[in-house]
């Protein structure tokens, strides 16, 4: 197993023996540790259920780990005190499945509102921001191919295009770390590659630390600079994107290993043969 590193510069992630058991007794994290470097576009695969979006969680604190350390910016995050969370939490940003945007506002309103951690009191209306974060707001929806649509209800929009205005948006927040859960799960082909090649290039540009979590292993492939693995909480695969096949990576979705599936196999001539269909 292959863990990246870039530059040899300290990690903005560091994990170290991190395991998570829920009250109910299931084990999400089973001795999980990896580091992240800053500007690194990490792709997390694997079953529904493989703890993927528990270890996103504990990155920002709303997961605590009942074992090991989570350390994000330097900071142990399990164990800070209420400022360093907030501070913690202020840098990091999130894109979600379902966008989140509000619909009967306009995309430039919207890709506003990220930048409400930085201003005092409530805001109601594009013209009650600062004229330069209207104008920082513009640039990033320009930055996404959305500038045409800056004055456009976020309702009106395609999904791909909601996803890109919900992308503008955590960038307005200026974070060092953007986590994005299933951000493609409801697009089609086309607008998918459009916002991993947008958040490439918020990783790459921005040098910010991107992490993904995706069911599509050719995304994974095509845009990551690294993809992590996990099966039942373990990380089982950690490898650079670029040294990886789709056979590589479609091991990390094995159910049970080939020793258990031979255990279980009858061993008897008069066993029945397995027809294609059971075999697919």
């Amino acid at each position: 197993m292959t863990t990246v590193l870039s530059g040899g510069a300290d990690p903005l992630i560091s994990l170290t023996g991190v395991s998570k058991r829920f009250p109910n007794g299931t084990l999400a994290l089973d001795n999980v540790s990896m580091t992240v470097p800053k500007g690194q576009l990490l792709s997390l695969i694997g079953l529904s259920g493989s703890g993927k979006s528990t270890l996103m969680r504990h990155l920002n604190g709303l997961h605590k780990p009942t074992a090991g350390t989570v350390k994000v910016f330097g900071v142990e995050v399990s164990s800070a005190s209420s400022k360093q969370l907030r501070d913690v939490r202020r840098n990091v940003g999130f894109v979600f499945q379902q966008f989140g945007l509000v619909g009967r506002a306009t995309c430039l309103e919207n890709v506003l509102s990220g930048a409400l951690g930085r201003l005092r009191g409530p805001r109601y209306g594009v013209w009650s921001y600062p004229r330069t974060l209207r104008r920082e707001a513009f640039d990033h929806l320009e930055r996404v191919g959305l500038a045409p649509q800056a004055y456009q209800r976020a309702d009106t929009l395609s999904g791909g295009q909601m996803q890109r205005v919900a992308i503008a948006r955590t960038i307005m927040q200026q974070p060092q770390l953007l986590l994005a859960d299933e951000p493609v799960a409801s697009l089609d082909p086309e607008s998918s590659a459009q916002v991993l090649e947008l958040l490439l290039k918020v990783a790459t540009e921005d040098k910010m630390t991107v992490i993904v979590t995706l069911h599509q292993v050719e995304l994974a492939l095509g845009w990551a600079h690294r993809i992590v693995g996990l099966r039942d909480g373990r990380v089982v695969l950690d490898q650079d994107a670029r040294g990886l096949s789709q056979t590589d990576v479609m091991e990390v979705y094995r159910r049970v290993d080939r020793e258990s599936e031979l255990l279980a196999t009858p061993s008897t001539p008069a066993a029945a043969p397995i027809t294609e269909r059971q075999r697919a």
